[in-house]
């Protein structure tokens, strides 16, 4: 090995590229959270935006339900009052869980 190199110094800049190669993995590593933590947060932020739009729809379809003679709307006025209630009832829970959700952001 001692062949191959002109003088023992060469070993002092192998260390500094050592310690440099491990700086910038450190570097590398930290830029790499930062980037997933930013990927979070966007996945986070899209989900609570979901949750919100989902949840403002079934609440919509559940008052749609509840006030269709109200409101004037002959295809739901049409159908059992029973299903109507029903189904009415089904949406307003799940869309509370939805909205539940949405202001939570336990993911």
């Amino acid at each position: 090995m001692n062949k191959l190199l002109p003088n023992n110094l060469s070993q002092l800049p192998l260390k500094i590229k050592n310690h440099y190669i491990a700086t910038s993995v450190f570097v590398s590593d930290n830029m790499d959270n930062n980037f997933r933590e930013k990927q979070r947060n966007s996945y986070l932020t899209m989900r609570m935006v979901y949750d919100f739009g989902v949840a403002c729809l079934i609440l919509a379809m559940a008052a749609a339900m509840f006030f269709a003679e109200k409101l004037n709307i002959p295809q739901i006025v049409e159908k059992d009052i029973m299903l109507r209630y029903i189904f009415g009832a089904v949406c307003l829970l799940y869309g509370g869980f939805r909205l539940y959700r949405g202001i939570k952001r336990d993911y």
